[in-house]
């Protein structure tokens, strides 16, 4: 028998987002029939005053989200730093599970909760960002019943993370900011008639992120070859999203194009932890041949300038990787 779900609507952003939330939550009105969470990606040291700047233009109530929290209409909840944000049945659930896609909070966790949990009453939103965070959820959330919503990346700051969300979920609805929230509302005047449908392979998901559950001894799905820009685990590749996605034995998570990013970062960290080695050496090597020529040991000032001038040689080369034009993809 077809149930009319309580209607969630989670909102992800990451780049300027912040004033693309803001704009969003000015239009909802305080009427609204659905309860609202919302994810905006933030450094683990972040000050956590989000909730604070977005209760000032909004006319719903604006809180921080605590472990434990229940959902209500009306109401909207924002993840804080250094934590996901999970919707468990209708409590929420602020988590230290392992990163996604290099983020915690991140939105993909939110956004598979809510398939997972309200299914065709979920609403899925996401706005100006960079990379691909949200696509994989949204997907799920448009799987599960649930409705997509977009904006629309011609206005966005940063298109990245709406145009990532399109190419998952062609078919949501697009429109530039200001316009989402009259949007949304039309959706809700709607009965989101449906079955929230259990799926073991969400709930697995979803699991991750609540600190639960890691991944198995034997993972299901095959070794990629790669390893985890976060722990530097073995990750193993998953597809049955459609979108390539990878995911290591501690849980950390990561979609092709964060992965990417991942990656460059990591090697960029390697590439100057290699350069300081080389200057260093270089140093060292110096004073050791001053050193030399002061005890009038010529053969060993010799050979200790030539190992600087060698390392010096290839800090050379590492300094020009570094300095090399684009995001990275030359090293």
């Amino acid at each position: 028998m077809e149930t009319d779900p309580a209607r969630v609507i989670g909102i992800g952003a990451s780049a300027g987002g912040l004033e693309a939330v803001g704009t969003l939550l000015a239009g909802l009105p305080a009427s609204l029939p659905a309860a609202v969470l919302v994810v905006i990606h933030q450094a683990d040291s972040g000050p956590g005053r989000v909730a604070e700047l977005l209760d000032r233009r909004s006319a719903l109530p604006v809180r921080a989200a605590a472990d434990g929290d229940v959902i209500a209409a009306g109401l909207v909840q924002v993840a804080v730093p250094g934590h996901h944000l999970v919707l468990e049945k209708d409590t929420l659930r602020v988590t230290r599970g392992p990163r996604e896609n290099g983020h915690r909070p991140a939105i993909d966790p939110l956004f598979r909760s809510l398939a997972l949990e309200a299914g065709p009453g979920a609403i899925g939103v996401v706005l100006s960002g960079m990379l691909d965070d949200g696509a994989a959820g949204l997907l799920e959330i448009v799987r599960h019943g649930g409705t997509a919503a977009v904006q629309d990346p011609d206005e966005a700051a940063f298109p990245s993370m709406p145009t990532a969300s399109l190419r998952q979920v062609p078919g949501a609805v697009v429109r530039p900011v200001a316009g989402l929230a009259e949007a949304l509302v039309a959706v809700l005047a709607r009965p989101a008639l449906g079955v929230v449908r259990r799926s073991e392979r969400l709930a697995d998901e979803v699991g991750v992120a609540l600190g639960r559950r890691t991944a198995a001894a034997e993972p299901p799905h095959p070794p990629a070859g790669l390893s985890c820009p976060d722990c530097g685990g073995p990750l193993y590749q998953s597809d049955e999203s459609s979108m390539l996605r990878y995911r290591c034995r501690i849980g950390h998570a990561w979609s092709q194009e964060s992965l990417r990013a991942g990656q460059a970062a990591a090697a960029e960290t390697a590439l100057e932890t290699a350069l300081r080695a080389l200057e260093e050496k270089a140093a060292l090597h110096h004073r050791i041949a001053r050193t030399a020529d002061e005890r009038g040991s010529s053969r060993l000032a010799v050979r200790a300038r030539q190992t600087a001038h060698d390392a010096l040689a290839s800090a050379a080369v590492v300094r020009d990787l570094l300095s090399s034009p684009g995001d990275g993809e030359a090293w």
